[in-house]
């Protein structure tokens, strides 16, 4: 199975975590992006819900990998 990359799932759960925090004060804004990066944060944890998909994340974080050793690359090898 595919797995995300820690920086990527901090991200997404900093992310979501904000954008709940901001649920009652924002307009559609808010809503599209927790509904995006709810969606995101599902795809990259194998899940189909929301919950589900926090839990994953967070124990796929606490795993002792490679975690802070492995260089996040943007670049596409030649």
């Amino acid at each position: 199975m595919l797995m995300a990359h820690p920086a990527v799932l901090e991200e997404l759960l900093r992310r979501y975590e904000e954008l709940r925090a901001q649920q009652g004060d924002g307009g559609e804004g808010v809503a599209r992006g927790l509904e995006d990066v709810s969606y995101t944060l599902c795809v990259s944890t194998g899940t189909r819900e929301i919950a589900a998909a926090i839990a994953a994340a967070r124990e796929q974080l606490r795993r002792p990998a490679t975690r802070r050793n492995t260089p996040v690359s943007t670049s596409v090898p030649a």
